[in-house]
């Protein structure tokens, strides 16, 4: 079995407000990606994703580019502790 990745990630830019977070669901749930993303106070959509590594790295790919409407700056992703999450959640 694949030992699993866990990051935490911040997506800067023009992310709220152009259906970010759903758009990130339907690619984690379509990818097998488990976690969750919420709108942030200063503009950014934080997000925290487990899973197969190679899962987790194309919701990454995904993130860099956004959905149709987004205009992305820049993605920080860090390592991050397992939660344990069973699906993905958007916050709000």
């Amino acid at each position: 079995m694949t030992p699993e990745t866990s990051v935490d990630v911040v997506v800067r830019g023009r992310v709220q407000g152009v259906s970010f977070r759903w758009y990130a669901q339907q690619q984690a749930e379509r990818l097998g990606v488990r976690g969750w993303v919420r709108n942030e106070p200063d503009g950014s959509v934080a997000g925290h994703f487990e899973g197969d590594p190679d899962a987790v790295d194309a919701l990454l790919a995904w993130c860099r580019q956004g959905p149709p409407a987004a205009r992305v700056e820049g993605v920080d992703v860090r390592d991050a502790n397992p939660t344990g999450a069973t699906r993905f959640e958007v916050g709000f």
